[in-house]
């Protein structure tokens, strides 16, 4: 007993400590620094206690409209990303040639770093999008990321693509964990292919739904590079997410003290809402 207690110390000791000092520490330092008015310049920070959450809530327009535009955002990635991955995990898990190849081709965009995928799109969005609407007479696809309905289906595309694969991943585990009795057997009592999709499927993968929906609510929130790097929150602010709101307070204005205060907030919202939609989802599979 005293040597397994010796080894799991030596294991598990120095992820504790980098933890400690990596995650829990920045954290309680944030919280504090949030109630100063540190710029991040000087060493100095003068305690003013709740102003920053004051004025965030009060004179700061551009935080509350990158919350809602975050919050919409949020809202149709999380459909359209396990729709799309969990209709690819469907494709890929029937009985054809070449499904192994589809697979990494329909992962491959999540391997491709945000800042670069957002230029990629940007250019997509910007040059062939009006080559081709030019061509064709297609108004609607020219000027793209030029105005605030553009710009939001533009980042809505972009992560769909990226995560849509990852998505699939996790849905193609759960189908092909589901006995191949379950299906036959519902075949043979005369069942469509919808109707076991319905009341077969989709059943017995409820769990792989709670943990889609809890990723992809967490990284839509959690977005920075993809928006940096495709719209930068333009026109005018009006594509600015969350984490890019905070990014600018701290970094373009030296309004860490005010960062921080954001910082906590965004903290609390995404947690909030992360812990809701896990209990709510918990509650469902074991209704389904």
């Amino acid at each position: 007993m005293k040597y397994s207690r010796l080894w799991f110390g030596f294991f598990v000791g120095p992820v504790l400590i980098a933890f400690l000092m990596v995650v829990i520490v920045p954290a309680l330092l944030g919280i504090y620094y949030s109630f100063t008015d540190w710029n991040g310049i000087v060493n100095d920070a003068n305690w003013v206690g709740i102003k920053n959450y004051v004025e965030i809530f009060t004179r700061d327009k551009d935080f509350l409209g990158a919350f809602l535009f975050t919050a919409k955002f949020a809202f149709v990635s999380v459909i359209t990303i396990n729709l799309i991955g969990f209709g690819l995990a469907l494709l890929v898990t029937r009985e054809m040639k070449g499904s192994n190849i589809l697979r990494s081709i329909f992962f491959m965009p999540n391997l491709i770093g945000g800042l670069i995928l957002g230029f990629v799109w940007q250019f997509i969005f910007t040059k062939a999008f009006d080559a081709v609407g030019m061509k064709l007479g297609w108004s609607f696809l020219e000027g793209w990321l030029s105005t605030p309905a553009t710009g939001f289906w533009g980042l809505v595309i972009l992560m769909s693509w990226q995560l849509s694969g990852y998505m699939m991943v996790i849905y193609i585990a759960a189908i092909q964990s589901i006995p191949e009795s379950m299906k036959e057997a519902a075949q043979i009592d005369g069942a469509s292919a919808f109707q076991r999709l319905i009341h077969v499927i989709m059943p017995l993968v409820a769990p792989a739904f709670t943990v889609g929906v809890f990723l992809t609510l967490s990284n839509s929130f959690k977005l920075f590079d993809q928006n940096l790097s495709l719209t930068n929150g333009g026109p005018f602010n009006s594509t600015q997410m969350l984490a890019l709101n905070i990014y600018n307070s701290a970094f373009t204005f030296n309004k860490l003290g005010l960062a921080q205060a954001k910082a906590v907030i965004f903290l609390i919202t995404v947690a909030v809402i992360t812990l809701t939609q896990l209990s709510y989802s918990k509650k469902r599979e074991v209704e389904m």
